[in-house]
């Protein structure tokens, strides 16, 4: 018997890696002659640098950034087992969780961190770059991480402006000249897995310009300035990609990927599926088994269980899901593609102590799961 172990990971308490490994002990437990192969998974957020690098033995990165208010931090990227593809979440320079609540602006925020791991991938010979762009703490539409490329963006005057935010209204002239001209030869694709627009009443801050600490008036005044920015480069370089999906994403970095880095859009768990080259390991699996921290009816929206269980699906193979929770709603998975749904607490228990007996809870399921599944079978 085969099983396939592809969770994402448990936030807050184990990596995929070790969610994986905890399940892989856990059908060991049951059943020491079952093969099983582990592919720790991610969907293109939190935890897709540590997912790609776990699944294909490459390396991570660690260098000093600016973080979205310009102080200097320690940031990190991975490069994958092939030495030529990095891999990027662009939260780890740039994402909310930097910033203290009573700091989070984002007319006064930037990417630029974004763009400087980039530069350090090209440094390092990377020709394609994998941007997961969740989590971001800016509305900057990209000019913090095209400015960290060598693009120059000034005002009406030839002056330069800032690369925050509240500087895009002020744009009047993008001047590409002095972009990295390795980047020419960088392929870039980035996770996304929402399609709001750049600007309007579902766009970049419309949207989400409140949650990263935006006012009424800061809500409009940056919507303004994104619209101004989709203008200044159509009329400037007749790129027309404002209303294109996603293009709001991350603040509008989902823009600036496309116009500045000739970059595509798309979905985050099928960019880790294809990388870690999930649908051929499931060749011959008898089952396969998913999870992550929460599970409920948003999984269906591109998280990483249900796209695990399409590939699935697509080849017959039966699925099982395990949390740490299950949510509002979560039984209308069993209509997209999930055969059954566990959560690993055994009884009740305080949060802390959940977490803190994640690797043992999923042992102890996972053994039950394959009990079960083998007394059916046999």
């Amino acid at each position: 018997m085969k099983i396939i172990i592809a969770p994402d990971s448990f936030k807050g308490s184990l990596s995929a890696l070790e969610v994986a490994r905890a399940i892989q002990k856990g059908i060991k437990n049951a059943d020491t002659t079952i093969e099983t192969v582990v592919v720790p998974m991610a969907d293109g957020g939190e935890g897709t640098v540590q997912s790609l690098v776990d699944a294909t033995d490459g390396r991570i990165i660690e260098l000093n950034v600016h973080d979205p208010l310009f102080r200097k931090i320690k940031s990190f990227y991975g490069i994958m087992g092939d030495g030529k593809t990095a891999v990027i979440e662009m939260a780890a320079a740039s994402g909310l969780p930097l910033l203290k609540p009573e700091e989070r602006n984002p007319l006064k925020t930037t990417s630029y961190g974004t763009g400087e791991l980039i530069k350090d991938a090209a440094d390092r010979g990377c020709n394609e770059v994998i941007l997961g762009l969740g989590g971001s703490a800016t509305n900057d539409g990209g000019i913090g991480m095209a400015k960290a490329l060598g693009i120059r963006f000034l005002d009406a005057h030839r002056n330069e402006v800032g690369s925050c935010g509240g500087d895009l209204v002020n744009i009047e002239t993008v001047d590409v000249s002095g972009i990295d001209d390795r980047l020419a030869h960088v392929k870039f694709v980035a996770a996304c897995d929402v399609d709001n627009p750049l600007c309007g009443k579902n766009g970049a801050a419309n949207v989400y310009g409140r949650q990263k600490g935006a006012t009424e008036d800061d809500v409009t005044f940056l919507d303004n300035g994104l619209a101004h920015f989709a203008d200044i480069i159509e009329g400037k370089q007749g790129i027309d990609l404002k209303d294109h999906p996603g293009a709001g994403a991350a603040g509008g970095l989902g823009f600036g990927v496309m116009v500045f880095l000739h970059g595509r859009l798309e979905s985050g768990i099928a960019i880790v599926s294809r990388m870690a080259k999930l649908a051929d390991k499931m060749v011959g699996a008898d089952l396969v088994i998913t999870g992550e921290g929460q599970i409920d009816f948003q999984t269906a929206h591109g998280k990483t269980p249900f796209g695990v269980a399409q590939l699935a699906k697509a080849k017959h193979i039966p699925v099982v899901a395990v949390a740490g929770s299950l949510g509002d709603n979560y039984q209308m998975l069993y209509q997209k593609g999930f055969d059954a749904i566990f959560s690993i607490i055994d009884k009740p228990m305080a949060i802390e102590d959940a977490f803190e007996n994640t690797s043992e809870l999923l042992q102890n399921i996972s053994e039950s799961i394959i009990r079960l599944w083998t007394s059916v079978k046999n």
